[in-house]
């Protein structure tokens, strides 16, 4: 690719995308309304327990977006978002474990795993966490500032390709070995549960589970926004430059480490803040959501449903999992089997994903 080409690719926009979200919001509002304004008994109405699988999977797609703008938009394979999910997820749950106080099982306010491991006060790093608005700020700041050093060192090196998903999937697994540690006062391999309160209201009701999946709602399509936006700006089209032909960017005077280090370290907190919406809604947070093989299957879901789309990976985010809800109850014994075949037949027959697949069959019709 000479220069002159490089150039004109730069301030190429795609301009596709505002459809897709919409039909996402129509589906979204579509399943609060059926949920609040129709009877139990009804046929369309959605229930409770639809409401908190879909506020989950909601997380899950949040997750995927994130994955999307690395992978997709900047050409970086990360195996190790898991860490930065389950990092947001520690955080707030940190927060949710003060809130239980007097109502937990041994009527103290210390956690409950702390009073059984006989702990005599809180670590000073869960000191503030009994407040909301500082829970929220941890959420954003612990996974910002692991991803900023991480990834400063890593693109500084140059380190890229498959060097870098290995180093990737190593922090994972070393973070994942660590948050097994009682000592480290995160509960250990049963982490945080029997959340009680969030503001003072109970956390059971079904209208803290309608107002969870609301605010899960609003950030996936925040963040889907802002990933346009930011792919359709000059920044977007650099980075899909720097994606392609990163010697050829440098060359023509734009330093990659920059844009790198920022869709890397808006990607972790992206991820983050899909954690922290994830715990309240599931009831539990622990060691395992930190394992390599969750990170590896956030990269199934963004290839099934289509790298460097945006609105392709959340497809593909809800597509896995509710294939993934009925293996695991009709054929509980097959589905790491159906993952990775799926993975495999993605990889060699749609290398787009679903998305690409569409736009393809869309093309020939026309």
């Amino acid at each position: 690719m000479t220069t002159p080409v490089l150039l004109r690719f730069l301030e190429a926009t795609p301009k596709k995308g505002w459809l897709a979200i919409a039909c996402l919001s129509a589906v979204i509002a579509t399943m609060l309304a059926l949920h609040l304004f129709t009877p139990d008994g009804s046929a369309l109405h959605v229930s409770d327990y639809a409401i908190t699988v879909g506020g989950k999977i909601m997380c899950y797609a949040i997750v995927a977006v994130a994955m999307d703008l690395i992978w997709g938009y900047a050409g970086i394979l990360s195996l190790g978002h898991g860490v930065f999910f389950a990092l947001g997820g520690y955080a707030f749950g940190m927060y949710l474990m003060r809130g239980i106080g007097h109502d937990g099982v041994y009527q103290t306010s210390l956690p409950d795993f702390m009073v059984f491991l006989d702990w005599k006060q809180l670590p000073w790093y869960w000191s503030g966490s009994d407040h909301f608005l500082w829970a929220v700020l941890m959420v954003l700041v612990v996974p910002a500032l692991l991803a900023l050093v991480f990834g400063y060192f890593a693109f500084r090196s140059r380190i890229k390709g498959v060097y870098f998903s290995i180093i990737t999937q190593a922090m994972t697994y070393a973070f994942m070995l660590l948050f097994f540690r009682n000592e480290t006062g995160f509960g250990g391999n049963n982490g945080f549960t029997d959340f009680k309160r969030i503001l003072g209201y109970d956390i059971t009701t079904p209208g803290m589970r309608v107002t969870l999946f609301a605010a899960t709602a609003a950030t996936l399509l925040a963040t889907l926004l802002l990933g346009r936006y930011l792919m359709t700006s000059k920044f977007g089209r650099v980075l899909t430059a720097i994606r392609d032909a990163e010697s050829r960017v440098m060359f023509i005077g734009y330093n990659p480490l920059g844009y790198k280090l920022f869709i890397w370290t808006l990607s972790a907190m992206l991820c983050a803040v899909a954690g922290a919406l994830y715990v309240p809604q599931v009831g539990i947070i622990n060691p395992s959501e930190m394992s390599p093989a969750n990170s590896i299957e956030i990269a199934i879901w963004v290839a099934v449903g289509g790298r460097g789309t945006l609105i392709g990976p959340v497809f593909g985010a809800f597509l896995v999992n509710l294939a993934k809800s009925w293996f695991t109850v009709a054929f509980p014994e097959y589905w790491l089997f159906f993952l990775g075949l799926l993975f495999i037949l993605v990889t060699l027959f749609l290398p787009q994903g679903l998305v690409g697949l569409w736009r393809r069959l869309k093309g020939g019709a026309a």
